[in-house]
């Protein structure tokens, strides 16, 4: 068996990386690397080549959870019934300025 198959075996990890400036991780891609290890520093080699990260964290695709986009309407509109999450109704005291 060729390393080309064996790295094709090994797990798909996703890449999020803080940025200096950056308060949140940001997703940046994905690698196939052989374990947590490894995928940091492939993830720092990779998407961290100009120093600009602060933070990699590095996630096995198959541990992650995400909605079908046929399911956005029952996810997402409900919120939109929910007045009080947007206070456009409210009216703000003259000494409160920007907002």
């Amino acid at each position: 068996m060729s390393d080309q198959s064996n790295h094709q075996e090994w797990p798909l990890w996703e890449i999020f990386i803080r940025s200096k400036q950056g308060l949140e991780h940001k997703h940046c891609g994905s690698l196939h690397a052989c374990d947590a290890r490894q995928a940091l520093q492939m993830a720092r080699d990779v998407y961290t080549r100009r120093q600009e990260g602060v933070s990699i964290w590095v996630v096995p695709s198959n541990a992650i959870t995400a909605s079908a986009p046929e399911d956005k309407d029952e996810l997402f509109e409900p919120a939109a019934d929910k007045i009080y999450r947007h206070p456009s109704f409210y009216e703000l005291p003259d000494e409160v300025k920007h907002m």
